[in-house]
């Protein structure tokens, strides 16, 4: 087997279509099907169900794949360390967060610290983070949802309240606080399908006994606050993301049932390698929330 087979095989196995795989690879079809039909060969084992034009990954298939994505996980990993043994990449460091907003504060302290570090973030949905965790494309994930798969690792970080904002003209906009049952007739102001938040508030209604009226979906909180503002419904809100800019600002309201609580956490795979700047952050990250679970007491 070589590397160049290994590479093909995933490439098809993911996309289970030969043409679109011969795109991707830039190379011709009958080149790619010869390839993957020599790699069936040397394993004694097809690995593809064929039906006419139609391919599609069968349980030996999917078996190897897991396999083939594991060693090229591992030669990624290889590579990440030469180059920090060689002295390059030392300072960089890879975030994926599903809560945008703690990271001002969270990364302006770190970089006051280790102003040489430099961040690569971006903001994805819990399953997009398992996913690049696993392929070794992240250092580390900030997320409201418990990560798990083979060899990643979940530390919790804090546990923080969740609350409902309304309009401030809002007929509960007088109150300090309500049970959720109380708005299930009202329009709904969400995160999109799929975020970890949208799916622990969607927990939270069906505990209540309804199914949320989403009006709107989205994937940035500062939105959402907007809409709100201007009267187009109600949204949840945690509290390290809620910040009241202004007497416009809609109002906040405690939900005293169902008790409305997410825990965040702190992922990475630990068959990664970190290098000292990445261990750093980590260490940085634990305490830095153990201060503000500490000051909320």
């Amino acid at each position: 087997m070589e590397l160049l087979q290994l590479k093909y095989f995933q490439t098809v196995a993911r996309l289970e279509h030969m043409t679109k795989a011969a795109q991707q690879l830039q190379i011709a079809q009958p080149s790619l099907s010869k390839t993957i039909s020599r790699l069936e060969e040397d394993l004694g084992v097809a690995l593809f169900d064929r039906e006419h034009r139609k391919i599609s990954l069968n349980e030996a298939g999917r078996i190897f794949l897991n396999r083939v994505e594991r060693a090229f996980a591992e030669l990624n990993e290889g590579q990440r360390e030469l180059t920090q043994f060689t002295e390059q990449d030392q300072k960089s460091i890879t975030l994926a967060v599903t809560i945008p907003r703690v990271l001002p504060a969270l990364l302006g302290s770190f970089l006051m610290k280790y102003p040489d570090a430099r961040f690569q973030q971006f903001l994805k949905s819990v399953s997009s983070m398992k996913k690049l965790l696993m392929e070794g494309e992240l250092d580390y994930c900030i997320s409201s949802v418990p990560i798990e798969g083979e060899g990643i690792r979940w530390e919790p970080l804090i546990t923080e309240e969740i609350y409902l904002i309304v309009p401030p003209n809002h007929r509960l906009a007088g109150k300090d606080s309500i049970r959720l049952a109380e708005v299930k007739d009202e329009a709904f102001i969400s995160m999109n399908t799929g975020f970890g938040f949208r799916n622990l508030t969607d927990q939270f209604c069906r505990e209540a006994g309804f199914v949320q009226n989403i009006a709107f979906e989205g994937d940035e909180p500062s939105v959402i606050s907007d809409l709100v503002r201007q009267g187009l419904g109600v949204a949840f809100v945690s509290a390290l993301s809620w910040a009241s800019k202004s007497e416009e600002s809609p109002h906040k309201l405690r939900i005293d049932e169902p008790s409305c609580q997410r825990t965040i956490g702190l992922a990475w795979s630990e068959k990664r390698y970190f290098t000292p700047m990445a261990k750093k952050f980590r260490l940085f990250v634990l305490e830095y929330f153990l201060t503000i679970a500490s000051f909320n007491r």
